[in-house]
């Protein structure tokens, strides 16, 4: 059902043109350490408030009067954000204590 073919013909479009366990194998897993497609810096998702704290979003409590009754909302702040910027990205590893058997002899 809509399969093209391309498992059969070997063309996928990550995987290793480098087969077998030889020295090869060893050079085109050191490659996967790279980041993809050259990518070395990312353009942040945080922002910087006035006071220098970094978040993602930013509100602020206001006192509503209903009523008669104080009740506190809070509004998202959009002014005087400062964008992080361009950082260097940094691949994602599995953390040196996960719980499971990744390599076996």
């Amino acid at each position: 059902m809509g399969d093209d073919g391309r498992k059969a013909r070997g063309l996928r479009p990550f995987a290793s043109g480098v087969g077998g366990g030889g020295p090869e194998a060893a050079v085109a897993e050191q490659a996967l350490v790279v980041p993809p497609f050259g990518v070395t810096r990312c353009r942040g998702s945080m922002f910087y408030a006035e006071d220098g704290d970094l978040a993602h979003e930013f509100y602020e409590q206001t006192v509503v009067t209903k009523n008669r009754q104080k009740q506190a909302k809070r509004r998202r702040v959009h002014e005087n954000l400062i964008p992080q910027g361009i950082g260097s990205w940094i691949p994602p590893r599995i953390h040196v204590d996960f719980p499971a058997i990744l390599y076996e002899v």
